[in-house]
């Protein structure tokens, strides 16, 4: 895509002062890439370019960095078998209030997969979570 160019001399809408900058130009760059670390410090050093006259916004909403998990494939047998593992640790205190036995499993569903950012500072972390249903019959 081609820079958007703006003359701020023909942009002025009645006011008689000059722009320090006439001409100001918007380019959006989109970068994919799995090395995050590359990325992230590439961007972080782009204030140097500063004090070469090159300024650069992040503030606009739409400029904003997305980072994409990609490995959910890669993870899911073992966060399926942690849910299962911690889900049998639960039943098992059920089942020991109750003075009950754990039997088998009545009945499982894998559930939902959710991917979230850890939070707004660090939208390149992830945090992969799984909601699992199981069910357990119980004797006495």
């Amino acid at each position: 895509m081609s820079p958007d160019i703006t003359d701020k001399s023909a942009n002025q809408y009645g006011n008689s002062s000059r722009p320090e900058f006439r001409y100001t130009a918007l380019q959006t760059i989109t970068v994919y890439s799995q090395n995050i670390v590359a990325v992230r410090s590439v961007m972080s050093r782009l204030s140097e370019l500063g004090k070469e006259g090159i300024v650069f916004t992040g503030g606009n909403y739409g400029s904003q960095p997305e980072y994409l998990f990609t490995r959910l494939n890669d993870v899911k047998p073992e966060m399926i078998e942690e849910a299962t593992r911690k889900a049998r640790e639960v039943a098992e205190k059920f089942a020991t209030d109750s003075e009950s036995k754990l039997g088998k499993i009545k009945r499982a569903s894998q559930g939902q997969f959710s991917i979230s950012t850890r939070d707004r500072n660090n939208p390149h972390i992830k945090k992969v979570r799984v909601v699992s249903t199981v069910e357990y019959y119980l004797s006495d």
